[in-house]
């Protein structure tokens, strides 16, 4: 309470997947400025020069002149040595005092919008959506929780980036919301079983980054397409640093129900 108190989540261990652009990119570095001293960011994606460039941004930073580390691990999540490099990097970089380890659930692709259900006979395909998408949610975040079980003075926080699509279908977009759908229920089992971890489902909105720029274009569904391209022409899509406000005030504040779905729209 008394970090929240300060306006700090605490002495943070903070991996966040995605992190090399959009929505995570933001997430970082509005994170680095809400630790203490001391925090450690983990920042993995599959773009190494990307993830570079923020981190010197980072650590030149003034968070990074106190004491914030930054460290990146350029990772395929859908790959077992991925997920074992971003928990190996995690371990060595828990330091003395950290207290609360986060994990923001972030990675994640739109698949192909341009077909429908019935044009989807390729099981194959549909793994590998499903593998990057579901699965290495999954499994990073039991192999994080491993790493650093339940102890006397560590808060563990656990953050799943999901969407309007893990609630509604939408025509053409069959592996993004069955992906949404299947890693929301994950994370809110994991709220039922884990009652000491705070587990938060957070939608961020239609934001303005290249995916919304791939549903624009590609969408077969004609109706589903044109209120993307309405909603761009009306200035309605939300930037990330806006939405990545929300969700700050939400861990800061952290008195929303474990496993909740909560929307930007209704911070």
């Amino acid at each position: 309470m008394s970090s929240v108190l300060s306006g700090n989540l605490g002495r943070v261990l903070c991996i966040i997947t995605g992190a090399s652009r959009g929505f995570g990119r933001t997430v970082a570095r509005e994170m680095s400025v809400l630790v203490k001293p001391g925090s450690v960011l983990v920042l993995t994606a599959r773009s190494g020069n990307e993830l570079r460039t923020l981190q010197t941004e980072l650590t030149e930073s003034e968070a990074g002149m106190a004491g914030l580390r930054v460290e990146t691990v350029v990772a395929d999540m859908a790959q077992m040595e991925g997920l074992q490099n971003v928990v190996r990097t995690s371990e060595e970089a828990f330091g003395e005092g950290i207290d609360h380890l986060m994990l923001i659930n972030n990675a994640a692709s739109l698949g192909d919008v341009s077909r429908c259900v019935t044009s989807f006979t390729n099981m194959a395909e549909v793994d590998s959506y499903l593998s990057l998408n579901v699965s290495s949610s999954l499994c990073l975040t039991a192999r994080v929780l491993q790493a650093f079980p339940q102890r006397p003075g560590l808060r563990r926080t656990v953050v799943n980036v999901t969407s309007l699509c893990a609630l509604q279908p939408f025509r053409s977009w069959v592996l993004y919301c069955t992906g949404k759908a299947a890693r929301e229920m994950m994370f809110k089992v994991l709220a039922e079983e884990e009652p000491d971890i705070r587990v938060l489902n957070y939608s961020p909105g239609p934001l303005d980054t290249a995916m919304q720029v791939e549903a624009r274009t590609n969408t077969a569904d004609p109706s589903i397409r044109k209120s993307f391209v309405d909603m761009f022409d009306q200035g309605q899509l939300l930037t990330c640093e806006a939405s990545c406000a929300k969700l700050m005030k939400l861990l800061l504040e952290d008195n929303y129900t474990s496993g909740a779905h909560i929307d930007v729209y209704d911070v």
